[in-house]
């Protein structure tokens, strides 16, 4: 029988006049691994800050088994801003004794990338007083998992990682023994890593097996069986649920609550969107050309991001970016807006991007635009327009628009001054969505947003007739908007990856793999240093991988044509067939050509 190992009992917590957790029991046992969902201010924070003793109860009690240990971490990091990155992960230890122990270089590796943690300045013996909020978090969450611990607790662990730090997160938790408590708003980590759900609601904790897709299932049972929610809210999470069920196997867990109830319940909800139809009144609305991108260059101050890019956004496209971090996702989104800004006349460093002439783009930025503080919601709202044609018929007023995104009949006469850093987000998406868009660049769009946010949001974006770029994190919420998945690899270059990001993943994995053993800890190199290349061979090196730069390019442009013609010819098999056997081959070659192409960076 698995030890209790944090234990509360009756808990009550009131702010002011409103009670977030309202008599809640609950335990934390060995071996669990919860995952904490709710909407943002309905106490999921202040939940788990009285699971960790850092906050005291109104009424009721929390009490901690003998000798426990426990590690936090907070939306604040506690680290010492005098201390090095060294002092703070590592202690005491001597570099011969960290180096030698697998659990931190696996830690190591898996948040910064390498041990020599390369995107700090002097490496470990970086000061961390000058580091931004997001490397702190990092440095504050390596401290905690190198760690023994017997229960984990984590408020949103995943901001500030990329795609492959979440994915190495979420392996390296389920290896873990520790028990585990997590608040998080993304639903693929929860799926991967959680085997319990709390939902976090008007004071109460709802308990559910299983991880967050069982919780979807589950929760569209309950309300099913009580009909007491209103049918807006039932639907969308119908709604969520058919996209789970019918979505790979991969997407989904297996359900433990009466899968027959469930599938009953989706039998007559469609697909999120009708793909044909969105396409058809995006080019009625968008015209032939959107942005063709003819051999760009992108730079940020010296550095290329990206080199002979030959690209093309269609109407209705509707494109993931993943990429890491620092490859030029968000400077290509901006050379582009720059371009639809100035109609042409901004073009990037080389090359050119035609910009359709009917092209209204709106752009979310990860920075949230400034308000008036003392405008009410609905005011900032209206200041854009009354009423939003949302396609297919729809139409909402400023208001009704302003319900959905959780901002009740009180809500809008809140002063923006008074709004959470959650609530502006969806503030500045409201904006831009009521001035009618037909091209949305999307920077981040989930940050600070709760799940329930974020499946409105998406709700909103299936029946959105237009062209859409979408950076982001957060794998479930690419998977769910999103019809294709391009990535900045870090080679200058942008490929379309027909597998999406499990494709991302394994070719990030391949680049690791590949890349030169690192020094070990102190300088000492690895293995003994191999003769430094003539000046000759690193020119014809350098000529080589520009040659194949090129060739991976036309072999990108290619790659995207035969999967529309693919797509176009579904009904003709033979046809189908032969472009096939086409893709396959291509791809093959492209493979090849990376991998000489890695060998070469080497060299070079």
């Amino acid at each position: 029988m698995a030890v209790n190992l944090v234990n509360v009992e009756a808990v009550t917590k009131v702010y002011g006049t409103r009670a977030l957790l309202d008599g809640v029991s609950l335990g934390v046992s060995e071996g669990d691994r919860i995952g904490v969902v709710g909407r943002n201010g309905d106490g999921k924070t202040t939940l788990i800050r009285m699971l960790a003793k850092l906050e005291e109860a109104d009424t009721g009690r929390v009490t901690h088994n003998g000798g426990l240990r426990l590690g936090v971490l907070t939306q604040h990091d506690s680290l010492d801003p005098a201390a090095t990155v060294r002092h703070e992960v590592i202690g005491d230890l001597a570099d011969h004794e960290w180096a030698g122990n697998a659990k931190i270089r696996d830690v190591l590796t898996g948040l910064f990338g390498g041990l020599d943690m390369a995107g700090f300045p002097q490496g470990l013996d970086t000061v961390i007083g000058p580091l931004s909020g997001g490397e702190r978090r990092r440095i504050a969450l390596a401290k905690l998992l190198i760690a023994e611990q017997d229960v984990i607790i984590l408020d949103e662990p995943t901001n500030h990682l990329d795609v492959e730090g979440i994915s190495w997160l979420a392996g390296h938790l389920r290896a873990r023994r520790s028990a585990l408590v997590v608040v998080t708003h993304d639903r693929w980590f929860l799926d991967q890593v959680c085997t319990r759900m709390w939902d976090v609601q008007r004071g109460a904790v709802h308990e559910y097996e299983g991880g967050y897709s069982d919780y979807v299932f589950a929760r569209a049972e309950r309300e099913r069986i009580a009909a007491t929610e209103e049918s807006k809210r039932q639907n969308l999470v119908r709604k969520e649920l058919a996209w789970l069920r019918r979505g790979p196997p991969a997407r989904t867990s297996k359900p433990r609550y009466r899968i027959e109830a469930a599938n009953e319940l989706i039998a007559d909800v469609p697909p999120p969107r009708d793909n044909s139809a969105l396409m058809k009144f995006a080019n009625a609305r968008l015209g032939k050309t959107v942005f063709d991108l003819e051999d760009v260059t992108v730079q940020a101050g010296p550095k290329v991001l990206l080199r002979h890019l030959t690209w093309q956004l269609g109407p209705g496209d509707r494109i993931g970016l993943v990429g890491v971090n620092g490859a030029g996702k968000t400077s290509l989104l901006r050379a582009l807006a720059e371009a639809a800004r100035t109609q042409g006349d901004v073009q990037p460093e080389a090359g050119k991007v035609i910009v359709g002439r009917t092209v209204k783009l709106a752009y979310l930025s990860q920075e949230v635009g400034e308000l008036k503080p003392t405008l009410r919601v609905l005011e900032a709202v209206q200041q854009v327009r009354d009423r939003v044609d949302l396609g297919k018929g729809r139409e909402m007023t400023a208001g009704q628009l302003c319900e959905q995104f959780g901002f009740g009949k009180d809500k809008q006469w809140t002063p923006v001054g008074d709004l959470s850093g959650g609530e502006r987000r969806r503030l500045q998406i409201l904006r831009l969505l009521m001035d009618e868009p037909n091209v949305l660049f999307l920077d981040e769009p989930t940050n600070d947003l709760d799940i329930e946010t974020l499946t409105q949001l998406e709700d909103l974006l299936d029946g959105w007739p237009g062209s859409m770029v979408v950076i982001s994190h957060d794998r479930f919420f690419i998977e769910r908007t999103t019809d294709k998945v391009y990535a900045l690899l870090g080679d200058a270059s942008l490929r379309h990856l027909p597998r999406g990001i499990d494709e991302y993943l394994e070719r990030r994995r391949r680049v690791v793999e590949s890349a030169p053993a690192p020094a070990r800890a102190g300088g000492a190199p690895a293995t003994p240093a191999a003769p430094a290349a003539s000046a000759k061979d690193n020119r014809a090196a350098k000529k080589e991988l520009q040659r194949i730069e090129r060739q991976l390019d036309k072999m990108s442009t290619r790659e995207t044509a035969l999967h529309g013609q693919i797509a176009e010819s579904a009904t003709d098999f033979d046809k189908v067939a032969k472009l096939d056997s086409e893709l396959r081959e291509l791809v093959a070659q492209r493979d090849e050509l990376e991998m000489r192409w890695m060998e070469l960076a080497e060299d070079a």
